[in-house]
């Protein structure tokens, strides 16, 4: 049978239904499962687990009175540092942060709380979410439970590590250039970057998404049900819809999907990973897609005018700072951010202007295909002591070229585990469509999922 921390919100929300389990007996689960994990993981933040039993006790007392408090009632969730919770600090993974406690709920959070999800922890992440690892100035390294040896990934790190090594099924990340995709790519996990205002963020920014980080599609598609509810809070989110995120069935004979094998610029795609994307291709390809090779959007000039403008960015905050607190920083962010003094204002703007350079050639390839196929990462996951794959502080995003475009572009993006190395760490096949097509890209990430078959979750050490 399988383990309570092992299974999915579905199967957990229908077990309590038919009174089969109560959400004390899974959090008692999941919590042994963190305690023999947390020590070599370092996933959480504020971790309350007396208050995550007690909310635990008080929903299996509903359910036995069979009146849940909302659909979530009782089901563990986790949610990433930089979603504030009321009452608790926000340190963005950085030393350089005055520890506040947060005045309320951000959107994602409220939703899920209003559904009776319990909140138990907050997820780590590298400092600003600026890197594609789980190296912080202010928490302890986050490490892969596939591998604790190498990163799982960023900046959504502890949320990836946490969902991998069974921490409950739920699990909320960020994502502006790769950080909800790229550590479900390296930890084995189901994830959607969804189209921009899918989910209300606050504050909300070009390119900054909110996703579910799950370890299956339908935990995933459950997560958007909530997550996308409209918020005032956002003022770029999308008019609310009436999306059916259950219904995942799709036929996929007939549909045109692009195979993208080069990022277009930074570090190329290892032998691993492009076989295992070419025999997910190949399954789409047997049930009828009809798959056709495509050329890469992203130029180097692309990516060097976004890390122009992003690195402005950073040093229009780092530049109010005392010199001792950004020495507080990271090395490798203080590197970054202090290159960002150097770039004039027209730099700044010419950077930003490559995202509309972006916009226009995925609006060109998506006239000729309904879908892309990628990988998510060119390479599998690195040392956990790196801060990127080359840990070049002068050329940071050499890794981000499959994911960063569809940031901004605006278009969803999945993430489902396609295979593995010969070294047993998991490789990620990315799922790109349409903006606004959030649902057409998780059935087919369900589908795939459905042709793949269930994989083999790490064992605590």
């Amino acid at each position: 049978m399988t383990a309570i921390h092992d299974l999915t919100a579905i199967e957990i929300l229908k077990r309590y239904r038919d009174r089969s389990l109560s959400p004390s007996e899974v959090w008692d689960a999941v919590e042994k499962q963190i305690a023999l994990w947390e020590p070599h993981l370092d996933a959480l933040y504020a971790y309350e687990p007396e208050r995550a039993r007690a909310e635990a006790k008080a929903a299996t007392e509903r359910w036995a009175n069979g009146k849940p408090n909302g659909e979530l009632d009782g089901v563990p969730v986790s949610i990433k540092e930089n979603i504030p919770t009321k009452g608790v600090p926000v340190p963005l993974g950085t030393a350089v942060t005055t520890l506040t406690p947060a005045a309320d709920d951000a959107p994602a959070a409220a939703r899920l709380r209003e559904q009776g999800a319990i909140i138990f922890a907050k997820t780590t992440m590298p400092d600003f979410g600026m890197t594609s690892s789980g190296l912080s100035s202010f928490h302890k390294t986050a490490r892969n439970p596939w591998d604790t040896s190498k990163t799982p990934g960023g900046s959504s790190a502890g949320a990836g590590a946490a969902a991998a090594a069974g921490y409950g099924p739920l699990h909320v990340g960020t994502d502006i250039g790769g950080s909800v995709r790229l550590p479900a790519g390296w930890c084995g996990l189901a994830t959607l970057k969804p189209s921009l205002g899918r989910i209300p963020v606050d504050p909300p920014y070009v390119g900054r998404v909110i996703g579910p980080m799950t370890r299956t599609v339908g935990d995933t598609a459950l997560m958007m049900k909530y997550l996308s509810q409209p918020d005032w809070r956002d003022s770029m989110s999308l008019p609310p819809h009436d999306i059916v995120w259950h219904d995942l069935a799709r036929e996929v004979k007939g549909l045109r999907i692009g195979l993208l094998l080069g990022a277009g610029y930074g570090l190329p795609v290892d032998p691993e990973v492009k076989a295992a994307v070419e025999a997910a291709a190949k399954q789409f390809a047997d049930a009828g897609a009809i798959i056709e090779p495509v050329q890469p959007i992203m130029t180097q000039a692309m990516i060097d005018g976004l890390n122009d403008f992003w690195r402005a960015r950073m040093w229009g905050d780092f530049e109010a700072l005392s010199e001792a607190t950004r020495k507080k920083a990271l090395p490798y962010i203080q590197q970054w951010a202090e290159g960002g003094a150097k770039i004039t204002g027209a730099q700044a703007v010419r950077g930003f202007n490559q995202t509309m350079a972006m916009r226009a050639a995925a609006a060109k390839l998506f006239s000729t295909v309904d879908y892309v196929l990628s990988p998510t990462a060119p390479v599998p996951a690195f040392p956990a002591e790196l801060s990127s794959p080359i840990d070049d502080a002068q050329k940071p995003f050499e890794h981000i070229g499959f994911t960063v475009p569809w940031n901004m572009t605006e278009q969803p993006a999945s993430s489902i585990n396609c295979g593995f190395t010969k070294a047993g760490l998991p490789i990620g096949l990315q799922i790109i469509g349409r903006r606004f097509d959030d649902l057409g890209v998780l059935q087919l990430t369900h589908a795939y999922e459905a042709w793949r078959g269930p994989i083999t979750w790490p064992t605590a050490p």
